[in-house]
């Protein structure tokens, strides 16, 4: 090949780049979408996954999950560390409603496990939410409510597995404004390693009943699917959802351990400590003020019996 050939061919081969490139562009412009109605698509979406539960199995997946280590702290000093022995969780009533606020104790008792302080709560509370907050700006990111637009619902103990090492702290907490909603977040050494941010889904299931378990939370009371059984034991488990005004009381078994859910402002939450490996979900029953049982989790076509 002489000169002018090389030449010529250099030249094709920058006509072809520049013509692609400007294909690419013409393309990502053509393909761009229109803002998606996403109230709608959510409502629809929270239907269709239970309903492909229900049908197959299938494992539910916790929406708007952050991995592990997504997250720096930014600010602020390391929470003090929560490795306290563990105590059972308390049997508990309905009582009045705490006064939503990011730095003020819950009011319930057994709300705050395994040693960790209402101020250790708070303090992770907010540094889950100033973690979000620097990271606010990324694309996607819808960001979450102020601080004292939260209540603390639960402050317990994390156990580490293959797929996120070492021990540490979840916090868990709801807003009622502008929608009912769950923050759920995990804190290690006073850092925050991943945030799960979630609405309630009562209300937009076709047949629910008068109990309903939030499968967002299932971070809770499982440990890794890599680890299936062979968990690491003893592990401190925790249900979050939502009932009914016709539920007065709620009862979870799970495996060798029993917990009575407390029940506020229309949620429940309840938390024990497991000392064998389990391959079934906890078993969760409602009862109405006559201890009537109206609810069984065994029933619900919408509830994963089994884990992952």
């Amino acid at each position: 090949m002489n000169e002018d050939e090389r030449r010529q061919e250099a030249d094709g081969e920058r006509d072809f780049e520049e013509r692609l490139r400007e294909l690419l562009a013409e393309d990502a412009y053509t393909i761009r979408p229109s803002p998606a109605p996403y109230p709608a698509i959510r409502r629809r979406g929270v239907v269709e996954r239970r309903r492909r539960v229900a049908a197959a199995g299938a494992a539910l997946v916790t929406l708007a999950a952050m991995p592990v280590g997504a997250y720096a702290l930014s600010g602020g000093g390391p929470a003090t560390t929560t490795a306290a022995s563990p105590t059972p969780s308390a049997s508990a009533s309905r009582s009045p409603s705490p006064t939503p606020s990011g730095s003020t104790p819950p009011a319930v008792e057994g709300q705050l496990l395994d040693g960790i302080t209402a101020e250790q709560a708070a303090d992770g509370l907010a540094n889950c939410l100033d973690s979000e907050l620097s990271n606010s700006h990324a694309p996607g990111r819808a960001g979450l409510d102020p601080a004292d637009e939260y209540a603390i619902v639960l402050a317990m103990r994390s156990t580490g597995d293959s797929n996120a090492p070492g021990d540490g702290m979840y916090v868990v907490a709801a807003t009622d404004a502008p929608e009912q909603a769950y923050l759920i977040c995990n804190l290690k050494d006073g850092v925050t390693q991943g945030i799960s941010a979630f609405t309630d889904e009562s209300g937009i299931i076709p047949d629910e009943g008068p109990v309903l378990v939030n499968p967002n939370g299932g971070k809770l009371y499982q440990q890794s699917f890599l680890d299936h059984g062979k968990w690491k034991l003893p592990f401190r488990w925790g249900v979050v959802g939502t009932v009914k005004p016709s539920v007065a009381r709620v009862t979870v078994a799970y495996g060798d351990s029993d917990a009575e859910a407390t029940l506020d402002h229309g949620r429940f939450v309840a938390s024990g400590v497991l000392d064998e490996q389990v391959t079934l979900a906890p078993h969760i029953k409602g009862y109405d003020a006559a201890g009537k049982q109206i609810y069984d989790s065994d029933d619900d076509k919408y509830y994963e019996r089994t884990l992952p």
